[in-house]
């Protein structure tokens, strides 16, 4: 069969992103911190909501013993609960809030990019229409607006950031698959018989992957921040169960006296958010082919 019916593939330089120290600090923590939510029953104190002594355990500070012997790593707060548990079991609501609503966008994205990135004529001009009016539309404010029309919960958060996030992805998609239509494979494939849904299935779309790798690995922090944001504001997970955003939250009005409880979550949010942000930045430089080295293309065998 003819190469020229099949695409070019650029492998990305894996040596390169193991050798980058941005990438090996981003996938250690994690690695560390999902573990840790993962192993949660195993390494927490017991209950994230439950409540003992009040008077006799709230605001007891790092590495305090109450009066049962039991020692708080991160202090205690208002009601006597352990953070480090609470910190422990938000990092599972966080973690999963951030990738599942990154899931949601970048399929959303990947479909609608796809779709208006080589199909012409009017479907391509609706669904650019459709992406530029969501694009112009305020993030935060609608974020704010659909989080107060229904009852907050994690659920909505996910739906909520999955549906106001695919505009990038698509758009970054259309983009892609619009230059790789334009290749000569594509007229090969077409020449031997092969659908053009065929074509964009399984030559088009896995060359057009890597903006949708790099925006899956930088949303992910943007996804956990705008949940911390919309829980700290009351809107996204409620109370008692624990996020990192209504933990901040929770501990705002105690910074004086008892710093340890907005800090702890605060911290973990950032880290994470760096994490995120620089495994992204070195994914994004090992796919990219100018970066890479590339003298000539690899092709796909039939």
């Amino acid at each position: 069969m003819d190469r020229s019916a099949h695409p070019p593939r650029e492998q990305p330089d894996v040596k390169r992103l193991l050798r980058d120290r941005r990438a090996i600090f981003g996938a250690g923590v994690l690695i560390v911190v999902g573990a840790v939510a993962l192993a949660a029953p195993l390494v927490s104190l017991g209950s994230a909501s439950a409540q003992h002594d009040i008077v006799a355990t709230r605001f007891l500070p790092p590495l305090a013993t109450d009066g049962h012997g039991m020692v708080h790593p991160l202090g205690t707060d208002r009601f006597g609960r352990d953070v480090w548990t609470r910190l422990i079991y938000g990092a599972r609501i966080s973690l999963s809030v951030g990738a599942l609503a990154v899931l949601l966008s970048i399929a959303l994205g990947l479909v609608v990019g796809a779709v208006a990135g080589y199909w012409r004529g009017p479907v391509r001009t609706v669904l650019l229409a459709l992406t530029d009016f969501a694009l112009a539309l305020p993030r935060v404010v609608l974020l704010l607006l659909l989080a107060t029309l229904w009852r907050p919960s994690a659920a909505l958060v996910i739906l909520v950031l999955g549906f106001t996030g695919w505009m990038s992805v698509a758009r970054l998609v259309q983009g892609e698959v619009r230059s790789l239509a334009a290749r000569p494979f594509v007229e090969g494939a077409l020449a031997l018989g092969m659908s053009r849904a065929q074509i964009l299935g399984r030559h088009i779309l896995p060359n057009a992957l890597t903006p949708v790798i790099v925006a899956a690995a930088l949303g992910i922090g943007n996804a956990i921040s705008l949940e911390a944001s919309l829980s700290f504001l009351g809107l996204g997970v409620q109370p008692p169960t624990p996020s990192w955003g209504n933990m901040i939250a929770s501990g705002r009005d105690t910074l004086v006296n008892a710093p340890w409880v907005a800090a702890a979550p605060g911290v973990a949010l950032v880290v994470v958010v760096v994490a995120c942000t620089l495994l992204g930045d070195a994914v994004r430089d090992a796919l990219d082919p100018t970066r890479m080295g590339l003298s000539s293309p690899t092709w796909t065998r039939p």
